[in-house]
């Protein structure tokens, strides 16, 4: 048994690797440039959150389509024939009209323009492997993998699972600043590699809410039933806002000091599965486009720290993402021999939102086996279920995406 799992291993300034020529590359020329990645991106983003709300209806649900789609990024390295073709047709990308060199490359611009140093905004991804001792891995596949994705592999010894679970669990834990504390939960003496890949986001609000009038209030989880949370205020706040009439929904953008945002939006009662029906990147595209900054009087939202975690196998099918997970699955630019397949994909993120700021980390692990109102004078309160997206501003790229539909 092989076990893949996509999280990173690389410190966030230097994710394009020292590969020179690669480097070069990339700086001279971004095939698949930014926006265009970004749509690509949204649009795996909103495929994959409809089946994770589906699966979980009612629940809260978080996690970072950035991370995900990184770490199939990753394995598509090593990836032939159709099992290459599905993967990165997953992740909306089409072969024929991109070519896969192309696909990497802006992948590589993307990570080395979010792995910039910034003095406001924490903003930590990468991947890493844990490679069994005693497997070969092609020369290629590792110098491709450090070079565009700065995705170190280290040799680990899987014969002693306990001590393999721990190192990597360890790793995850460091990268993630202790928010992800046990991304694999259990590995067996088959495992023979671990891909992993990660995000790390925190950042401080431009206008931070006053904890003293932070104040315990009713959150309606539907029509019925309702539960008590610690409810944020801030008072004449000029935020970018937008009513979109459509969807019945208010949208509310709050800056982070630096390059990154969150969009809140807040569905009318009993609008919450018409909004998400309608999630494609069109939809994104018009709020953004349609914010205007808005004097709201009042604005209150939930102070919440939130968990999830995905066993992905059982929902990338439904994406067209199969045969990785069978014994048809075609990784021989891993290792040079068809006998690996993907048994597990593991994705955990928490969400931590403060009046200071918000936390977020999430952590993506592949296992694999051989073989309100309208007027300029308003209130705006997050009481009931709503959606939250947090961006990078310069790549516009969703880093997280969220429904809070219980912040208890």
């Amino acid at each position: 048994m092989a076990e893949i799992s996509p999280d990173v291993l690389c410190q966030p300034d230097d994710i394009l690797g020292r590969d020179t020529a690669v480097q070069g590359n990339l700086n001279n020329r971004t095939p698949v440039d930014n926006l265009a990645l970004t749509s690509t991106n949204t649009d795996f983003a909103f495929r994959l959150y409809k089946e994770l709300a589906l699966k979980n209806p009612d629940r809260n649900v978080v996690f970072s389509p950035f991370s995900i789609s990184t770490a199939l990024a990753v394995l598509s390295l090593g990836a032939s024939s159709n099992t290459l073709k599905e993967i990165l047709g997953g992740l909306k990308f089409n072969l024929t009209e991109t070519p896969e060199a192309d696909i990497h490359q802006g992948f590589g611009h993307l990570l080395h323009m979010l792995s910039q140093p910034g003095d406001q905004v924490q903003i930590r991804t990468g991947s890493a492997m844990f490679i069994e001792k005693h497997l070969q891995i092609l020369a290629e596949f590792k110098e491709k993998a450090k070079a565009l994705y700065q995705a170190e592999a280290s040799v680990i010894d899987f014969q002693q699972p306990q001590k393999a679970k721990k190192l990597i669990n360890d790793y995850v834990n460091k990268q993630t600043q202790g928010k992800i504390m046990e991304l694999i939960s259990d590995l067996d003496e088959s495992t023979v590699m671990v891909l992993v890949n990660y995000i790390y986001f925190k950042g401080k609000w431009n206008r931070p809410f006053d904890p003293h009038d932070t104040l315990e209030s009713e959150f309606h989880l539907d029509k019925k039933r309702s539960v008590r949370v610690p409810m944020m205020k801030i008072e004449d706040l000029t935020t970018p806002y937008f009513w979109d009439e459509d969807l019945s929904c208010s949208v509310v953008e709050l800056k982070y000091t630096g390059n990154a945002s969150a969009l809140f939006i807040l569905p009318d009662m009993g609008k919450m599965q018409q909004l998400e029906a309608s999630l494609q990147p069109e939809t994104l595209k018009k709020w953004k486009d349609s914010l205007r900054p808005r004097m709201i009087d009042e604005l209150y939202m939930p102070k919440f720290s939130i968990s999830t975690d995905y066993s992905l196998e059982n929902i990338l099918p439904s994406l067209g993402i199969r045969e990785v997970f069978s014994k048809q699955a075609d990784l021989s630019r891993i290792t040079g021999a068809k006998d690996l397949r993907v048994s597990q994909v593991v994705h955990k993120a928490v969400l931590d939102m403060a009046e200071t700021g918000t936390e977020a980390a999430a952590a993506t692990g592949f296992k694999m086996i051989p073989c309100c109102a309208k007027f300029i004078s308003m209130t705006v309160c997050f009481n009931r279920p709503f959606l939250m997206f947090i961006s990078e501003t310069d790549t516009q790229m969703t880093l997280f995406l969220a429904k809070i539909s219980n912040p208890k």
